[in-house]
């Protein structure tokens, strides 16, 4: 008897009795779940690209307070002025590692802290030490640029960071 009701009630608005989903409903439902997984596919490569950033100005700052660290240790040759550069140091073109601590120190900071920076022919570091008028200690500021296209910003790649601290 239900069935022959069911038949009855469809046949009055001239259709057959129809259940599920139409293929344009799912096509449209694919179309936006498409759309969704592109765009977390975007984010997470912008995601990427950001903690990447990150993690070279970190190591930047790391380097930084390396050779202060090395110069605090060896704190007469950084008063009188032997740790300071002069021009910028290339992390492609270290400086020879001389007979003295400061230099050597040098030497092993551009091999070892300058070198993984960002690419190498463009990262440079730059030491600047002035003796503080009567006190054993002196004023330093080093400053480390790099190249940060890893980061995926469209204005400049050049990063610079610079810190500067008292012996």
């Amino acid at each position: 008897m239900t069935t022959h009701r069911k038949q009855r009630s469809s046949a009055r608005h001239g259709r057959r009795y129809e259940a599920g989903v139409g293929l344009i409903e799912v096509m449209i439902a694919v179309l936006i779940l498409s759309i969704g997984f592109l765009a977390i596919a975007a984010l997470q490569a912008r995601s990427l690209s950001t903690n990447n950033s990150a993690m070279v100005r970190s190591m930047a700052t790391v380097a930084s307070y390396s050779i202060l660290d090395a110069m605090r240790a060896d704190i007469a040759n950084a008063v009188a002025g032997n740790y300071n550069t002069g021009t910028a140091i290339a992390a492609n073109n270290c400086p020879a590692a001389g007979s003295t601590l400061a230099t050597a120190q040098l030497n092993t900071w551009c091999k070892t802290e300058l070198a993984p920076i960002g690419s190498i022919a463009s990262t440079t570091g730059k030491i600047s030490c002035t003796a503080a008028p009567g006190t054993y200690t002196a004023y330093c500021t080093v400053t480390i640029q790099f190249d940060d296209s890893r980061g995926g910003d469209s204005g400049s790649n050049t990063q610079q960071v610079v810190t500067q601290a008292m012996l």
